[in-house]
């Protein structure tokens, strides 16, 4: 028969343990939770002009992310999300600072940050659609 101390040393290790695994799942359950995507809204639609400023990719290996463009329209600072790096490369498109571009986007919020999700894109003499006439991405009937 074990003595009592024992058995109450195993009930304390077991709590512990138990209490450990609940702290650990919800921050397990965060990590899987992929981070929403600006929705389109037909409502904030609206046609811009603006200069290139910075092309930002996203890193190696994760082509799957959204490329963004910061431009100026005017003095106003614009933050346009194109579309996954793979689906640009696989169009053909290429931005560089200074190109001149015009296009058709929806202006959100994400968080508080301004942005302008491009349906359309006209730089020179080449228009790339990105979305539908709905605001739904044009890339994912491509998976």
């Amino acid at each position: 028969m074990r003595d009592t101390s024992e058995i109450h040393s195993h009930r304390i290790l077991f709590v512990a343990v138990f209490v450990a695994f609940l702290c650990v799942l919800p921050a397990r359950a965060q990590k899987r939770q992929e981070p929403t995507s600006p929705k389109y809204d037909l409502h904030t639609e609206t046609k811009i002009k603006i200069t290139v400023e910075e092309v930002k990719l996203p890193p190696k290996g994760s082509e799957k992310e959204v490329v963004h463009l910061l431009g100026k329209n005017g003095a106003d600072s614009v933050d346009v999300y194109l579309c996954p790096k793979s689906f640009l490369d696989d169009m053909g498109m290429s931005f560089g600072k200074g190109d001149e571009i015009a296009l058709t986007g929806s202006k959100v919020k994400q968080g508080e940050a301004d942005l302008t999700l491009a349906r359309e894109v006209v730089k020179k003499e080449d228009t790339f659609v990105l979305r539908d006439d709905k605001g739904n991405p044009v890339w994912t009937w491509r998976r």
